[in-house]
């Protein structure tokens, strides 16, 4: 179900079920969570139960800063969207060269503006980007070959600039690294993701499916 659906089906406005979601509202109110729990077909005391399940011992939180690396092959806007919400993700850097897509929603301006819906940052940060000529190897089975020829690229004043504004912003940010490639290992990003990680011991995870 869409925000929006679930928005209207509930008698909210999207922007309090946003602050719900994200956890930005402490004390919600028992009639909004009703109302909400109506919407999704779900009682009270399965709502309290789930809660007190995830809130065990031993469970991990979600990251509260670190690196998140994402491709959007597969992925509608909406549903791509919600999982960096979900994610608890306040930044999204863009590595593509060329941030167009045929893939509704994903070109440059239309993703900075379902982001900034959400109040999630973006970035084009083009200089990380993988030259054209540099793609073959990541799709036939040549990744490594790939990898070494855009380490050599990430030596340009433009690229170590990038990498360190990216280094400086994930020490204490949730980054999510963006390229098309579902796959971390057929897409550039893994180098730089590789690169900011180093010998610190940042967190790095995969934006779930």
């Amino acid at each position: 179900m869409s925000r929006s659906a679930l928005a209207a089906k509930a008698g909210l406005s999207i922007n309090t079920l946003m602050k719900v979601e994200q956890g930005q509202t402490r004390d919600p109110g028992v009639l909004k969570i009703a109302a909400l729990c109506r919407a999704l077909s779900l009682s009270m005391d399965e709502l309290l139960h789930d809660a007190e399940r995830l809130q065990r011992p031993g469970r991990v939180s979600r990251m509260t800063h670190g690196i998140i690396s994402v491709g959007y092959e597969g992925r509608t806007i909406d549903a791509f969207v919600d999982a960096l919400v979900r994610a608890g993700v306040q930044t999204v850097a863009d590595v593509r060269l060329n941030a167009i897509s045929r893939k509704a929603g994903f070109s440059k301006t239309r993703l900075r503006e379902a982001l900034a819906d959400v109040g999630i940052e973006y970035r084009h940060m083009r200089s990380l980007g993988n030259a054209k000529e540099n793609r073959e190897p990541f799709w036939d089975g040549r990744a490594e070959e790939g990898r070494r020829v855009f380490r050599e690229a990430l030596g340009s004043p433009e690229a170590e600039s990038s990498l360190e504004e990216l280094s400086e912003l994930v020490r204490d940010h949730v980054v999510a690294v963006l390229c098309f490639e579902t796959d971390v290992e057929k897409c550039h990003r893994k180098v730089i993701i590789d690169e900011l990680v180093g010998p610190s011991e940042i967190p790095v995870a995969a934006l779930p499916l």
